[in-house]
């Protein structure tokens, strides 16, 4: 299993995901490097301030083990054969250690974010997987480039704009998933699924993992090939006073996300319907307040994993070991001073996820 992080390593509040913190750019070399120094396995950044194309690839100059993932940038908006140009540089660069990570967005920032016409997510991101991969083979095989779907025809590419086979040509793919048909399509065509962070241990266990299989299967592909990497959302602090405040951070967190249809599935799947239609009143009328006090404990408990810095550690192996094989795993660092204890932390998660995959041999 790999234990991953996001950037930036250095946010103060772990109530605030990273994606919601504009990069100090020039520092993120180091933060890179230190990120391997610290014992993870793998560094990944969400396309939201920064184009993390670019930042993966400061961060593959500056490292030598870690893996580096865009965990995810936006596909629709980019031609595959620009994606596979891009990815193609980066596995290039990082002697194969980059993982292509791409997520569709909704409708609404595809539209008026982009600009461009919406499709169905799900047909139009296993056709976009399949044109990259076309692309790739292209380069790395010597075969005319021959690829028509519904929404790209390719079948053209000069030698000017051919980069050639490269050594390390087997880029994975992942795809961001929430609800059960996009995790489908993740088994028919990806590397990989990064399911979202409101999605429970439950949901994981009895939605959307049997989905990713039975998408592998429909393409006759080995479900265990397709890994499934947790992204939770992480609450801690140095005691429990401390942590109670940060409690109220993610009560705030999970009503946004309950009020919002793309997320819906996974509270429909723990009975939390009536909720939901509440939230998304309060949402319309712009009541922020009113919506945290909607979230009930047992929410709370399903969707983040909560703990003291001494605690959470083991509750995130135990939360995750056994369904998947990742986790994207961080701690607030303040300083140096804090890095021993997040290398520590790094640690017991791996542990916790060995001393469960051997008991299931």
């Amino acid at each position: 299993m790999r234990v991953e992080t996001h950037l930036p390593l250095g946010k103060v509040d772990p109530g605030i995901r990273a994606a919601e913190v504009a990069l100090d750019l020039p520092s993120v070399g180091a933060q890179a490097a230190l990120v391997e120094q610290l014992g993870f396995d793998g560094l990944v950044l969400t396309e939201t301030k920064e184009d993390p194309f670019i930042v993966m690839a400061v961060g593959a100059d500056h490292t030598e083990r870690i893996r580096l993932t865009t965990a995810v940038a936006i596909a629709f908006p980019r031609s595959p054969t620009v994606t596979a140009m891009t990815a193609w540089t980066l596995a290039r660069l990082s002697r194969g250690r980059f993982t292509l990570g791409l997520g569709t967005q909704v409708k609404g920032h595809i539209e008026r974010r982009y600009g461009m016409r919406w499709s169905a997510p799900g047909p139009w991101i296993r056709e976009y997987v399949d044109a990259v991969r076309a692309v790739w083979r292209t380069w790395q095989e010597r075969v005319p480039l021959d690829f028509t779907g519904e929404h790209y025809r390719l079948s053209l590419m000069n030698p000017l704009f051919d980069p050639g086979p490269i050594e390390h040509p087997d880029i994975p793919v992942h795809l961001a998933a929430v609800r059960a048909g996009m995790a489908r399509v993740a088994g028919q065509v990806a590397d990989g699924v990064r399911p979202h962070p409101i999605c429970t241990r439950a949901y994981l266990d009895e939605v959307l993992r049997p989905a990713v299989d039975e998408g592998a299967r429909s393409r006759g592909r080995d479900p265990g090939s397709v890994e499934v990497v947790a992204s939770p959302l992480i609450v801690t602090a140095p005691d429990a006073a401390a942590l109670e405040a940060k409690v109220s951070d993610v009560r705030a967190r999970i009503s946004f996300y309950a009020s919002t249809r793309t997320y819906r599935p996974v509270f429909a799947h723990h009975g939390w319907d009536e909720v939901t239609e509440e939230l998304s009143a309060l949402s319309r009328a712009q009541r922020w307040d009113a919506m945290e006090a909607l979230i009930t404990e047992e929410m709370v408990e399903a969707i983040a994993v909560v703990g003291t810095y001494d605690e959470i550690a083991e509750r995130v192996w135990r939360r995750y070991a056994g369904v998947c094989s990742g986790v994207e795993f961080s701690l607030p660092v303040r300083g140096p001073e804090d890095h021993e204890r997040l290398a520590e932390a790094v640690a017991a998660v791996r542990r916790g996820f060995a001393e469960v995959s051997g008991q299931r041999r």
